[in-house]
């Protein structure tokens, strides 16, 4: 029996961006010893607490169905955090919760585009991007950011690219680059599409790991609440990466029909994990800070020790858990040295190209191992590049 093409065709005929990282996988399943700044996943477990308070919650009987849009406590808590953070007067009917944020980001494409519809998308992108279209039958269309810009995407680039499209994907802290898109950024890309009519959909899911500027939702621009889409996740701010609870904040007509999608999609999620969300929200920024203070440090391990070699470039790590690191000096693409990095030092690192043509003969680091063990990593491979160098 033949398979239908939304599902055979997700990855548009190429690899999926995972290759290195399953290669890895393959060698530690082997027993070889690998250094892993892969994915972002964060090297400290969910913090006690919110486990005792979804044992609580489990325990105290709800485990049964949980109402599809979000539970009301959930709902608003997210609604409260928006409001307090973006200035953009937000309830429970502009919020979806979400089997984690890529639950989100397909909702909304899926609101946002009909099939064969074009949506456009930023690039580097995180890997599913492309993939994400195409599963609601769209049509991706890339925009290629620069390095010499630190990958800040140009209005005029994105305007050039929206004939006929009906959706951007932004992302901002973004991933893989940690870019944070500046004022004149956003209010570039909202000029875009209020001037074509296009839905934006901003993922903000690193929106608590800010290192250099500040994070400001498109939705806060004027006269943008009404066609944007915000994605956001507990996954990074709160190390809930396995709980699997995000959400989607959009127009209230938005959210009310998504509410239907979901009916007939993911049926909700746990209500026990929304409980301990509800918990884990409530313990407010502070908390969220000290989540993302790991990755501050290890930017600052990372300046000064990239910055006491040639051979390697930093992209300026902004936000997020990750460096985009360029390696354009060594000769070699990003596939070829992390393949080489990987077999040699056994040390795994994303190669820019899983991320998108612009990220070619660059590195995505994520900065998710303990401290001393990351500047050993890092140390290594600034001297392994620089044995290469042309």
């Amino acid at each position: 029996m033949a398979l239908s093409q939304r599902i055979t065709t997700l990855t548009g005929g190429g690899s999926d961006g995972w290759d290195l990282f399953l290669k890895a996988r393959a060698m530690i399943a082997d027993g070889i010893p690998v250094t892993e700044l892969t994915i972002g996943e964060h090297d400290i477990r969910t913090a006690a607490p919110i486990l005792q308070d979804m044992h609580r919650s489990a325990m105290g009987g709800h485990t049964g169905y949980a109402m599809v849009p979000g539970t009301d406590a959930l709902r608003d808590q997210v609604a409260r955090r928006t409001t307090e953070r973006t200035g953009v007067k937000t309830t429970r009917d502009n919020v979806l919760i979400t089997p984690g944020g890529q639950s989100a980001l397909f909702a909304a494409h899926a609101a946002a585009c009909d099939p064969g519809d074009v949506a456009l998308y930023i690039d580097p992108y995180y890997a599913t991007y492309p993939g994400t279209i195409r599963g609601v039958s769209a049509i991706p269309r890339s925009i290629q950011t620069r390095a010499e810009d630190a990958f800040q995407p140009r209005a005029t680039d994105i305007a050039a690219a929206a004939e006929g499209a009906r959706s951007l994907l932004i992302n901002s802290p973004n991933n893989p680059t940690g870019t944070v898109y500046s004022r004149a950024t956003l209010e570039g890309i909202a000029q875009v599409c209020t001037d074509n009519d296009l839905w934006l959909i901003s993922d903000e899911v690193y929106d608590s790991q800010v290192w250099e500027g500040e994070h400001i939702s498109p939705r806060a621009l004027p006269h943008m609440a009404e066609r944007t889409f915000v994605v956001g996740s507990m996954s990074k701010s709160h190390a809930m990466t396995g709980s699997r609870c995000g959400w989607l904040i959009g127009p209230e007509e938005a959210i009310a029909n998504l509410i239907t999608f979901a009916t007939h999609t993911t049926y909700g999620v746990p209500g026990f994990v929304q409980d301990a969300s509800v918990f884990a929200l409530s313990q407010g920024a502070p908390f969220e800070a000290e989540i993302g203070a790991p990755f501050a440090r290890r930017r600052a391990i990372a300046q000064r020790v990239i910055g006491a070699q040639n051979t390697v470039g930093l992209i300026p790590a902004q936000g997020a858990m990750y460096l985009m690191l360029d390696i354009r000096a060594t000769g070699m693409s990003g596939d070829d040295f992390a393949d080489a990095l990987l077999e040699a030092e056994h040390i795994a690192v994303m190669p820019g190209e899983s991320f998108g043509a612009a990220a070619a003969g660059h590195l995505r680091v994520a900065m998710t191992i303990e401290d001393q063990a990351f500047e050993a990593a890092l140390t290594t491979l600034c001297r392994f590049a620089e044995a290469r160098a042309t």
